[in-house]
């Protein structure tokens, strides 16, 4: 079966593996079809992916075909033929935070693509309890589920009330996935980005009218939507951590800050000024099965528009050439797909 690898920093190597063996009981053995590709991917394609390891097969973005089930799939209301996205979280059901309903945060959380093998070959098992069905959607919506997942998890940790003032810094998939989600919470989004191809995006396909160009001092401009205030909620949706560390002085007054992404090493922000504000900082980590149920269902009600997210197509004799592409941001790439 065709199989795409990262060998190693910056080396995408298209080979022919064997394919799986028959899935065990509590496993399905699936036909990929769509993978989105993450900046977790491409984080680990330049070499910058902390707690990963080479070689490695990517992929954690999935849309699948059910082929075959294990033996205990009678318990399942799944089928061969079916459409599934894919939960790429394993949880050891085990551990404190799994036992205290924080599956998402478990203590031996292995990541599908990331930890351990992912899904950029043609065919995988996959546990039965990380399929998630839809009778109507197309594998690259499929695919795109977990990357909305995350930003709906974030988006229910920030409890956001109607008609709140919110902030999203960030607008790469996941920050366009919180504007979407935070806009079906009916809170007045502004949206902050330094590309100006991705805030052409937002006004252009999210109807955003509200932009902040961030290389211009973005203080000023958000107090001139807010009349010298400041928005109650800001989602960092960038992952960067001189953008993590500025984020903080755009927070009114007893208002929450929520990181959606991450860096390794240490984030610094002014004690006494946080304080003074009385804020709120919240972490958000992955999804849970919850936030799978209500994606798909939102999604299925055609609530959200992907068809213009996806910008880049590529099979896997393409992709070996065109993942360094998706680097550069001269190519405007909002979301990237692999067809196998």
């Amino acid at each position: 079966m065709k199989t795409l690898v990262l060998e190693q920093p910056g080396q995408l190597r298209l080979t022919n593996m064997t394919p799986p063996e028959d899935p065990g009981p509590d496993e399905a053995l699936v036909r990929v079809k769509c993978v989105g590709i993450c900046g977790t991917d491409l984080h680990a394609f330049r070499g910058e992916q902390p707690f990963f390891e080479y070689p490695r097969i990517l992929g954690h973005e999935l849309g699948v075909e059910i082929i075959d089930l294990g033996s205990s799939a009678q318990r399942s209301t799944l089928a061969a033929g079916d459409r599934c996205a894919v939960e790429p979280y394993l949880n050891c059901r085990r551990c404190g935070a799994c036992l205290r309903g924080k599956p998402n945060c478990c203590q031996n959380l292995k990541v599908i693509g990331v930890h351990l093998d992912g899904g950029m070959r043609e065919y995988t098992t996959l546990p039965i309890s990380k399929l998630h069905k839809s009778l109507t959607l197309p594998f690259e919506n499929l695919a795109l589920v977990e990357m909305l997942c995350v930003a709906r998890h974030a988006v229910c940790r920030a409890e956001l009330r109607p008609g709140e003032q919110v902030l999203v810094i960030g607008a790469g998939p996941i920050g366009l996935s919180v504007i979407e989600f935070a806009c079906l919470a009916d809170a007045n989004v502004i949206v902050m980005e330094v590309s100006d191809h991705r805030l052409q995006f937002c006004r252009e396909q999210l109807k955003m009218r509200r932009v902040i160009d961030a290389k211009v001092d973005p203080l000023p401009q958000l107090q001139a939507f807010l009349s010298d205030d400041l928005p109650t909620t800001v989602f960092e949706a960038t992952g960067n951590r001189a953008s993590m560390i500025t984020s903080f002085r755009y927070v009114a007054s007893g208002g929450k800050l929520i990181f959606v992404g991450f860096v390794q090493g240490d984030i610094t922000f002014d004690s006494a000024e946080s304080h003074r504000r009385e804020m709120t900082l919240l972490d958000s980590r992955n999804a849970t099965a919850e936030d799978f149920a209500q994606v798909l269902r939102t999604l299925e009600e055609e609530k959200i528009d992907l068809a213009p997210w996806i910008t880049h197509r590529a099979s896997p004799e393409e992709a070996v050439t065109q993942f360094p592409r998706w680097l550069d941001p001269t190519n405007n790439v909002i979301k990237a797909m692999l067809y196998l």
